[in-house]
């Protein structure tokens, strides 16, 4: 990820960022939310609306935190521990203006433990773990970019989200890459297996899927176990199911996301 970093990054404003998920690659999957299960939902908004420049929308029970790429969604609970020694260590986004983001952060106590010109490492509350990349050519203030999985087995995992989401193979910039549109995925080799992360700060993943039910078929398919199967939520205005990833990631899957 840092070869991948050196080639973007942005300045922070308070404005609302109108952004989208981005489109579906050839599988019907891309980007959808990270979801964090949090012991103030509050303060973690506040620094995602006031500090990044967050847009909140409200869709039935459903409150979204929206920025460029990817939604976020805070949930309340007393989380068991921080993303990190978790399968999903963290996620990214790209900054136009990185030096103004990491003023902005610092500014609102979010402690830094990394700050240079490339790369921000930073700890939001609850120990969730995100990190900013240098991107000065971007058009919007920030990006979403990528998450990072570590497994004991990094090519096994890979090659799972290649099957099942369609997930692009590495490319010439990153060897350790794949992903769909609207997050990279890195992948980091451990010697021994992390946590899940159910019950942690950074809960799940989320991903967004065209014909969702179609889709959860397939994988069913193709042996994929459900930790809870496709079902219509109206409360939410969302079509859903919930899987875990062989190293032990929740995976939400949505329809519905894209419209909003």
């Amino acid at each position: 990820m840092r070869r991948l970093a050196l080639l973007t990054l942005l300045v922070i404003s308070t404005a609302p960022l109108g952004a989208q998920l981005p489109a579906p690659n050839a599988a019907g999957v891309s980007a959808g939310h990270m979801h964090m299960m949090v012991r103030d939902p509050e303060a973690h908004k506040k620094i995602w609306v006031d500090v990044l420049g967050a847009q909140v929308v409200k869709s039935r029970a459903l409150e979204l935190l929206k920025l460029p790429g990817i939604f976020l969604m805070l949930g309340k609970a007393e989380p068991a521990e921080g993303s990190e020694g978790s399968t999903l260590d963290h996620f990214a986004f790209r900054a136009k203006d990185l030096a103004a983001t990491s003023a902005k952060l610092k500014a609102a106590g979010i402690p830094l433990t990394r700050d240079d010109a490339v790369e921000i490492v930073a700890i939001f509350p609850d120990k969730v773990k995100v990190e900013f990349y240098a991107a000065p050519t971007l058009n919007t203030p920030l990006e979403h970019f990528h998450a990072h999985f570590y497994a004991t087995d990094p090519d096994a995992l890979r090659a799972w989200y290649v099957k099942h989401f369609g997930a692009a193979m590495p490319t010439p910039t990153n060897a350790n890459a794949a992903g769909v549109p609207g997050i990279a995925f890195s992948f980091r080799k451990v010697a021994t297996p992390l946590a899940a992360t159910k019950g942690r700060s950074l809960d799940h993943i989320g991903f967004e899927v065209k014909d969702l039910e179609a889709f959860c078929k397939k994988l069913a398919a193709d042996g994929v176990t459900f930790e809870m199967p496709f079902r219509d939520v109206p409360a939410i205005g969302l079509k859903i199911a919930f899987i875990v990833d062989p190293a032990g990631t929740r995976i939400e899957l949505t329809e519905g996301l894209a419209a909003r």
